[in-house]
C-alpha cells in the first residue's frame, strides 16, 4: 500500500553555513535580510506595494542557500520563488538565514513571509502553517561508505544493528522517520546543517547520513569523497509506502498569497518552466509532482 507523506549554476559553489539569524549581505538582486519583523495587513497586497518578499532559508543545498562566491539566495526553492514572483510583479527577494528548526518559528513570528527551503509537507505542519502545491517528490537516500560495508539500505538496518549510528538533520522528515521506524533515540546523531552531516561521516562518528537522495547526491559532487548514495525510496512505515513532496510555507491567514503562488506554479508545470527552473540543481522528470497537491499531503 502506498501512503502520501509530505516530504531536498555552478555546483562547486557549496555553502559553508551562515548560522542564524541576523546576516546581513545585499549582492546583485537578492538581500539577505537582517532579523526584523515584516509588516502587517494583506500580506500580497503589502509585498507587491513594497516590491518584495522576505522568505526564509536553512542554507541547505540544493533547496535554499547562499552563494559563497556571489553571496547571493540561490537554490531550487528560491531561484523557483523569484520566477514565480516576477510573473507577479513582485521583483525581489530578501532572505532571512535560520537554523532548519527555526523556520516556521520565524515565518509565524513575522520574521519573513514565506519558507523557501525545500520543506517537507506533512500534516503535523500543516497544522502550524499553510503549504503552497508541492513542486517536487522527494525520495530518501542514505549518504555511506564507498561499498556500503554495512549494507544500509533502509532505516530498518539501524533497528537490526543496534552498533550503527545515523545522522539526520534536526526537526527534518528524516528525524521523524527514523523515530517511526523504531531507530533507537541513541543510535541517532542530529546536526544543524548538511556540512556538519557529512563531517560526522568523514570522521566515522557516524555511519550514514540520511536527507532526501536530492540533498545527498548534491553533497556527493561538491564534496567528494570515497562514499556514495543508496538507492532513492519512499520509506515504508507499518507496511505503507510513505510518498513524501515538498513546497513554501506560509502562515494560514495569507490565502491570496498561497492561491497566487499557486496558479503560476500550475501554469510552469504545464509549460515545463518549472523543470527547467529547478533542473540545474539536481532535479529531473522524476522529482515532479504530477497532479499531487498539498491537501492530499496535509490529509495523509
Amino acid at each position: 500500500m502506498t501512503r502520501i507523506r509530505g516530504g531536498g549554476m555552478d555546483r562547486r559553489r557549496f555553502l559553508t553555513g551562515v548560522g542564524g539569524v541576523g546576516l546581513a549581505v545585499v549582492a546583485g538582486p537578492t538581500l539577505l535580510g537582517a532579523c526584523s519583523r515584516v509588516g502587517t495587513g494583506n500580506t500580497m497586497d503589502r509585498i507587491r506595494e513594497q516590491g518584495y518578499i522576505s522568505v526564509g532559508f536553512a542554507n541547505e543545498a540544493p533547496y535554499g542557500y547562499t552563494d559563497v562566491e556571489t553571496g547571493e539566495l540561490t537554490g531550487q526553492a528560491p531561484e523557483l520563488a523569484r520566477a514565480i514572483f516576477g510573473e507577479l510583479g513582485i521583483d525581489a527577494l530578501r532572505g532571512v538565514p535560520v537554523q532548519f528548526d527555526g523556520l516556521i518559528p520565524g515565518l509565524l513570528g513575522g520574521q519573513f513571509d514565506m519558507v523557501a527551503a525545500g520543506m517537507a509537507i506533512t500534516p503535523e505542519r500543516c497544522q502550524e502553517v499553510a503549504f503552497t502545491n508541492p513542486d517536487y517528490l522527494a525520495r530518501t537516500a542514505f549518504l555511506v561508505p564507498e561499498g556500503n560495508p554495512e549494507g544500509i539500505e533502509s532505516f530498518g538496518a539501524f533497528v537490526e544493528n543496534q552498533d550503527l549510528t545515523l545522522g539526520v538533520m534536526n526537526a527534518t522528515v528524516e528525524q521523524q522517520t527514523a523515530e517511526d521506524a523504531g531507530v533507537p533515540g541513541d543510535q541517532v546523531q542530529t546536526a544543524a546543517d548538511p556540512s556538519s552531516l557529512f563531517e560526522l561521516l568523514e570522521t566515522g562518528r557516524i555511519d550514514a547520513v540520511s536527507l532526501t537522495a536530492i540533498s545527498l547526491r548534491w553533497m556527493l559532487d561538491v564534496r567528494g569523497g570515497p562514499f556514495e548514495v543508496t538507492e532513492a525510496f519512499f520509506p515504508v512505515i507499518d507496511g505503507e509506502e510513505q510518498v513524501g513532496g515538498g513546497g513554501f510555507a506560509v502562515r494560514q491567514e495569507d490565502g491570496d498569497l498561497r492561491e497566487a503562488f499557486n496558479t503560476q506554479l500550475e501554469e510552469f508545470k504545464e509549460s515545463g518552466r518549472l523543470l527547467e527552473i529547478i533542473e540545474p540543481f539536481g532535479f529531473s522528470a522524476d522529482e515532479l509532482p504530477g497532479d499531487l497537491t498539498a491537501a492530499d499531503l496535509c490529509e495523509a
